[in-house]
């Protein structure tokens, strides 16, 4: 593997793993109706599990509301059945066209709950970085071993890895802050 390949695969995993921490964010409750709160949301409907986003439209016209407008109204009951079986701990308001969701103000201990959530998450995506910079670093000493790179590229190489994953981790740092600055001020 050249030095451009082995760069250009961990900065494309280190990319995964800033998604994936953002995906996971998103779906962290704040004060306020966020229609991410519900898209991991299942729910039982012509006989498989079917994510919301497939069979509803989902909208937060208020702050403290989510408006979940199925496209076909007969799964109405299928959706209210999925949402009361979540783990949201939200009780949908029906008026046989729309479910209503009010999103209620986060307690203070709720609150604690959801910055320590931010806090692991965030964790994770360096842990998930880091493994990258090590799997780069070996790629970097193989090609070294197999006559592929110079030492002093093999050094170079490796901080350029490092620079990458200092730049991944400030990335979900900044991530982490901003969805906890939301939290509580939420």
């Amino acid at each position: 593997m050249s030095s451009e390949e082995i760069l250009f695969d961990a900065e494309e995993r280190m990319e995964k793993a800033i998604s994936k921490l953002k995906g996971d964010l998103t779906g962290i409750r704040t004060g306020r109706a966020n229609p991410g709160l519900v898209d991991s949301l299942r729910v039982e409907a012509y006989g498989s599990p079917t994510p919301i986003k497939q069979i509803a439209s989902v909208s937060a016209p208020e702050p403290q509301q989510l408006v979940i407008r199925p496209f076909d109204p007969s799964t109405i009951k299928d959706i209210e059945r999925g949402i009361i079986n979540s783990d949201l701990g939200l009780a949908p308001n029906s008026d046989g066209k729309v479910i209503r969701l009010n999103i209620p103000p986060l307690s203070g201990d709720v609150r604690k709950k959801m910055v320590a959530r931010t806090k692991e998450l965030a964790e994770e995506a360096k842990v998930a970085i880091r493994n990258v910079r090590r799997d780069a670093n070996k790629s970097a000493d193989q090609a070294e071993k197999d006559g592929d790179m110079g030492e002093d590229d093999c050094k170079g190489l490796k901080d350029e890895i490092q620079e990458l994953t200092k730049k991944y981790e400030t990335m979900a740092n900044d991530l982490q802050k901003a969805k906890e600055t939301e939290v509580t001020e939420g």
